[in-house]
């Protein structure tokens, strides 16, 4: 049945890709994405980039919509898991346990959050989990807010890149594109995890000597 309706709601964003209210549509999509991830916001926007290259979207202007709704919807997240970090807190005050996963946390999130911003967001699931988890463990907003700017624009350039160079060849499998996409971002994120791997490990052995 659920699978029934996603389907339908692609097939119908297919039809009215060439409209203006499209993008609009596109907005909205990216925001609730960031917020409910249930919304298929890469399909929405891989649709936008077929029809850019159709020629009856600009590129540009589906980009700029979808980073647009995605920076919305993940500023939101994160004032929801600001409001709710009291909560956190005064259970973490009664159980020590819960507090060390917290500290836990807010260590990992400062120390390379940024690049987890990024890669997150090509997670459905991960970057709402992430976005909540930032405010929860009270992160600084404007660091928040520089990072995803970084990030939306990122995802909304590459998402849109998809469905503009593959063109015909994603239009008909959504699941392709999206499995590609997800398949990108933890190659990315491995990478990162590497790199800062042996950077840490560099930085230590300059130390220790």
């Amino acid at each position: 049945m659920i699978a029934g309706i996603v389907t339908d709601l692609t097939d119908w964003l297919d039809r009215v890709s060439s409209h203006w209210w499209f993008l609009v549509i596109i907005v909205v999509i990216a925001f609730l994405d960031s917020v409910i991830p249930v919304v298929p916001s890469e399909t929405c926007v891989i649709i936008g980039g077929v029809a850019a290259s159709q020629g009856t979207q600009s590129l540009l202007i589906v980009i700029a919509t979808a980073a647009f709704g995605a920076f919305l919807g993940d500023n939101t997240a994160f004032l929801l898991g600001v409001r709710a970090s009291d909560r956190f807190h005064r259970r973490a005050e009664r159980r020590p346990r819960f507090a060390t996963k917290m500290d836990w946390a807010h260590q990992q999130i400062s120390s390379r959050g940024g690049l987890l911003l990024i890669t997150a967001r090509f997670i459905p699931g991960g970057r709402t989990a992430l976005t909540l988890s930032c405010g929860i463990t009270r992160q600084r907003q404007a660091w928040f807010i520089r990072w995803v700017i970084v990030a939306t624009v990122i995802w909304a350039s590459y998402v849109a890149l998809l469905g503009r160079i593959g063109g015909e060849a994603f239009k008909d499998d959504h699941t392709k594109a999206f499995m590609f996409a997800f398949g990108l971002a933890i190659g990315t994120n491995i990478i990162i995890e590497v790199t800062r791997h042996v950077l840490k490990r560099r930085r230590t052995a300059v130390a220790a000597g």
